[in-house]
């Protein structure tokens, strides 16, 4: 095994330059941009879970990041699901400027998306919930996300003790502290990796937040 220090860390580089990105071959609409690369992120089987972001909030002057997946992209945004009493829920009601981060590296690409956060209504949190697996409706009523936890074992009673209340087939309620997040994007940056380190970048900026025009600028490497 390589003995890991400051000098192999600093040597690790590729050199990239599979492909480009130019502003005539860029969607003018950066959400249609963004599923352009994503449907080409799900066909590549390098890269796992396509649809996995990285979500950085600011709280109290801190800032921490986590990742979470993407459950719909559409003109009004990117969303998410989770505890609305969890670390990033509150985050969100301290500051709701967020940034997601979706790093293709089997791509050489990644997106950086700024914007807010917002609940999205209870009838999409109710039809996302009743959408998923059983097992991951009963672990989000079982786990009370973010705060401390005694133990493996308490953590698995509960999730027993909710599985024998609503046993799998049965409807399961979504509980009134989980749902979803819309992120309505004000930037949407476009990185490409490229040789020499002259990667591409394209940063479109929303240039009125009532309409969905964007402007489109190139930014140094």
């Amino acid at each position: 095994m390589s003995e890991i220090n400051r000098e192999t860390i600093r040597a690790m580089r590729l050199s990239y330059g599979q492909a480009g990105l130019s502003e005539s071959d860029a969607a003018s609409d950066p959400i249609e941009q963004f599923k352009r690369w994503l449907g080409e992120a799900v066909e590549n089987i390098m890269v796992v879970e396509a649809n996995a972001m990285v979500l950085s909030t600011v709280s109290n002057g801190s800032p921490i990041s986590r990742s979470v997946l993407l459950k719909d992209v559409s003109a009004e945004g990117f969303t998410f699901f989770t505890n609305y009493l969890s670390r990033k829920a509150t985050a969100i009601a301290d500051n709701p400027e967020v940034s997601l981060l979706f790093p293709w590296y089997p791509m050489e690409r990644q997106v950086i998306i700024g914007g807010r956060a917002e609940k999205v209504s209870a009838q999409e949190s109710d039809e996302y919930f009743a959408s998923r697996p059983w097992g991951s409706q009963i672990g989000a009523i079982a786990s009370a996300q973010s705060s401390e936890l005694d133990s493996r074992e308490t953590l698995e009673a509960k999730y027993s003790e909710i599985a024998e209340k609503y046993p799998e087939g049965s409807s399961v309620p979504r509980p009134d502290y989980w749902g979803g997040y819309l992120v309505r994007p004000i930037s949407i940056e476009f990185w490409q990796g490229r040789y020499s380190r002259l990667h591409d970048r394209l940063q479109f900026q929303r240039t009125d937040s009532q309409n969905m025009d964007w402007r489109v600028k190139r930014l140094n490497p």
